[in-house]
Formats: C-alpha cells, sequence, structure tokens
C-alpha cells in the first residue's frame, strides 16, 4: 500500500490556503489597488505581459508548494500541522522556499499587471518579512526537528534563488 498522506494534512490545507494566502495573495492586493489597470509603468504595456507572466509562472510552483507539504511531508503550510517529514521534492529542489517565491512572485506580478505602485511596495514589505521569518523561525526550527538531514539540505539548496546548474 502506498504511504498516503494523513486526512488532517489534506483538509488542513484546503482550509489553510483561501484563509492565509488567499488572504495575501488576493484580498490585500485587491484592497490596495481595486484591481483596476492604471498606465503601465514602463514602455509599451512590457509591464503588465511581464506582470502576468510572474503570476502565470508562480501558480506552478505555488501548488507544487502545497501538494509536496501534503504528500511528502504529511502536515500543512500552517504552522498548527507543520510538515512531518523534510520536504525536499519538487521545487524544494531548487530553493528551500518555493512557497514564499511563489507569493511573492505573484503579488510582484500583480503589481506590475495592474501598475500599481502600493501593490509593488506590499511585495516588498512581505519579501522582508518572509525573509526575517525563515531566518530567525523556521530555518532554526527545522534545524531542531530535522537535524543532519535539514542540514545537508541547507548546504546543498539556496533560500531564494536557484543556482545555475553547470555542465550537465
Amino acid at each position: 500500500m502506498k504511504d498516503r498522506p494523513p486526512l488532517r494534512a489534506v483538509f488542513g490545507t484546503l482550509i489553510f490556503v483561501p484563509l492565509v494566502p488567499g488572504t495575501v495573495v488576493g484580498l490585500v492586493p485587491y484592497l490596495l489597488s481595486g484591481w483596476r489597470l492604471a498606465p503601465p509603468l514602463f514602455d509599451g504595456g512590457a509591464s503588465r505581459a511581464l506582470g502576468a507572466a510572474f503570476f502565470l509562472l508562480a501558480l506552478p510552483v505555488f501548488a507544487d508548494f502545497l501538494v509536496r507539504f501534503v504528500r511528502e511531508g504529511h502536515g500543512t503550510p500552517a504552522p498548527v500541522e507543520p510538515p512531518k517529514r523534510l520536504v525536499v521534492g519538487g521545487a524544494f529542489r531548487h530553493v528551500r522556499n518555493p512557497g514564499y517565491v511563489g507569493v511573492v512572485s505573484m503579488v510582484v506580478g500583480q503589481g506590475l499587471f495592474f501598475a500599481s505602485a502600493s501593490i509593488l511596495l506590499y511585495a516588498a514589505l512581505l519579501a522582508v518579512g518572509f525573509h526575517l521569518f525563515v531566518v530567525l523561525y523556521e530555518e532554526p526550527t527545522l534545524r531542531r526537528q530535522f537535524g543532519v538531514e535539514y542540514e545537508e539540505y541547507f548546504r546543498r539548496v539556496p533560500r531564494w534563488i536557484p543556482r545555475r546548474r553547470g555542465g550537465s
């Protein structure tokens, strides 16, 4: 029989996503901009295309993050029911924090698409907040929880920006 994730991880994630990422990625940018198009930020509307690309490319990264927390980690993205196993597959092979990268990318995408300086400022504040949370809370917690396994992963995979792989 296949190693199945606990139902509480599935349901916990289904409850968590609309509440937290839904608010951060959907509600707050809407409140900041009304999702109204302002004149493009730079030449010929390229900012809209770039914004749409940021948002659309971040969606599968964020979806992979959610699925892996449930299937691979047997937990949720919510700190009240964190993964029981270290999650290292999928997008986690390239960056240690693909969920945060996806969220910030989706918010930046909206800022560019709607030409909203307030959404772009919000994205910058999110990025700083996520960085501080990761450095001050998540990484020490993961070190305690997973020990050597996390230390090896930490050394191998960058926090935010994927490394360029050479040779193969």
